[in-house]
């Protein structure tokens, strides 16, 4: 896949690939081209079949500082409203291909995560911190409301009390509590953050591919329907599951009694 970006580095470890946003004398705050870039990688990623887990990090020593403020700077006119609306669904598309993506997205956070930065990491299946990762939906401290998809992901991960605690509060959460609460998978020593995050998405990578899709099909479609939606999803995703050479291969290794070799088809 492309690799000559701007404000994205791109890394290559076998079926895994590294998306680290690259702007880190601005703790990789979001411009309009590192946006693009990012949506841009995470869509080829996606289309790419040889690549079978993807794990989303900052440079430096944050996550992501939010939107960069810097173009919003000039306040406009009382009478002279801004729509920003337009804007997000730019963020939007970048929520849709993490979500949509047939295989593992692993958010790797160390550092702050504030604002948008935050929200980008919750759209991602799973979520990794080192011990000095920091949380924050920053959003009230400039009298806005959360967006790139906060509103739905976060109520659904720590529930509702403490999500509305968040948004109206704005204070920070450590990665240890991040943890405690449901926010992220897993919070380890900042000098154990590279070879965790290294051993989590190899083993994705290494797993039933095909599976993990499907899986992430259906645990998202569930959220929003009614258990007979579910159910009736649920057989057929598991029609389609069984036909996989994954599932097959599977099967031999329980009955021969050996660790399977997943190929991811």
């Amino acid at each position: 896949m492309r690799t000559d970006f701007q404000h994205l580095l791109v890394q290559r470890d076998d079926c895994v690939v590294t998306l680290t946003m690259n702007r880190p004398e601005v703790l990789n705050a979001f411009n309009d081209l590192m946006l693009h870039e990012l949506t841009e990688a995470v869509e080829e990623a996606g289309r790419d079949n040889s690549i079978r887990c993807v794990v989303l990090t900052g440079a430096g020593r944050a996550f992501g500082a939010g939107q960069d403020l810097t173009s919003f700077a000039a306040s406009p006119a009382v009478d002279e409203p801004i729509t920003v609306s337009e804007h997000l669904k730019k963020y939007h598309r970048l929520v849709y291909a993490l979500r949509r993506m047939p295989k593992p997205v692993v958010a790797a956070v160390r550092g702050v995560a504030a604002g948008i930065s935050c929200n980008i990491a919750l759209a991602c299946d799973l979520r990794i911190a080192a011990e000095n990762a920091r949380f924050l939906q920053a959003f009230v401290r400039i009298g806005l409301v959360p967006d790139g998809g906060g509103g739905y992901f976060l109520p659904r991960l720590v529930g509702l009390s403490k999500a509305l605690e968040m948004a109206m509060l704005g204070d920070e959460v450590s990665g240890p509590e991040a943890e405690r609460l449901g926010l992220v998978n897993r919070c380890v020593p900042v000098e154990e953050f590279e070879a965790a995050t290294t051993a989590l998405a190899q083993r994705l990578a290494s797993g039933p591919t095909r599976a993990y899709g499907l899986i992430k099909k259906l645990m998202y479609t569930s959220l929003d329907s009614e258990l007979p939606a579910s159910l009736e999803l649920e057989g057929q995703l598991q029609d389609e599951a069984i036909q996989t050479a994954d599932h097959r291969e599977g099967v031999a290794a329980f009955l021969q009694k050996r660790s399977a070799k997943y190929s991811g088809q």
